[in-house]
């Protein structure tokens, strides 16, 4: 493999792992195993430390790329707890709000996933990666400040309900670029006239690359053993 002149490689990110922290943790070994202090490592499609999954990795002249693989249709698996919100709309922030669930069933939830397929529009979470005026949305909202964010326009797919354990409901989400799975989770929430936020995200494909084409970065080691010619 000639890693200067360009790889694309497949990652199942770690719970808890900033997509940074993957992408650095593979940079870092890298260089070592070549023998240079700098190459280019990048990554397409960030995900939130509280999801695992997908990740496409691009190295050298492959990271011009990453905006290809940005592009590409995305499917998730989510697990969202019914009656409850968080700043966040996740795990990070503690529950902040209770709401009502006993007037929600399971037809009720399938109807209301039906109003959410096609093109939407959807305010970003404050706790994102936006910008506005230059600085990460989530790096102000967590200093206390205000956050504003405008809606955008995106594309659900497919939007499936695979489990209903009411008030904990799990779903398959095909959607565009610039999805927030954590702000879909709270607009159904206020579809069910309730409130909802992630207890689990899973990016299972980005267009034709799914899970099992993916390695841990326990396999870094042995990958580049593999791939890294050192008798040069």
């Amino acid at each position: 493999m000639d890693f200067i002149a360009g790889e694309i490689l497949y990652f199942n990110k770690p719970l808890r792992w900033t997509s940074f922290d993957l992408v650095n943790k593979f940079r870092y070994k890298l260089s070592r195993k070549l023998n240079i202090k700098k190459i280019k490592v990048g990554h397409a499609g960030t995900l939130d430390p509280l999801a695992t999954g997908v990740m496409i990795l691009c190295t050298g002249k492959a990271t011009k790329r990453i905006d290809e693989f940005q592009y590409q249709t995305k499917e998730y698996i989510a697990t969202l707890k019914l009656g409850e919100t968080t700043p966040s709309f996740d795990l990070e922030k503690e529950v902040d709000a209770v709401y009502p669930t006993d007037h929600i069933t399971r037809e009720q939830v399938e109807e209301v996933l039906k109003t959410f397929v096609g093109t939407i529009q959807q305010v970003p979470p404050v706790f994102s990666a936006c910008k506005i005026e230059g600085k990460r949305a989530y790096e102000l909202a967590r200093k206390g400040e205000e956050v504003e964010l405008k809606s955008k326009t995106l594309v659900i797919d497919e939007l499936e309900l695979l489990e209903c354990q009411l008030p904990v409901i799990s779903i398959r989400v095909v959607c565009s670029k610039g999805t927030y799975i954590r702000a879909l989770a709270r607009d159904i929430g206020v579809a069910l006239d309730s409130g909802a936020h992630l207890i689990a995200l899973e990016r299972t494909r980005i267009g034709a690359v799914t899970l099992d084409q993916c390695m841990s970065p326990d396999e870094i080691d042995r990958f580049l053993d593999e791939h890294v010619d050192t008798t040069i």
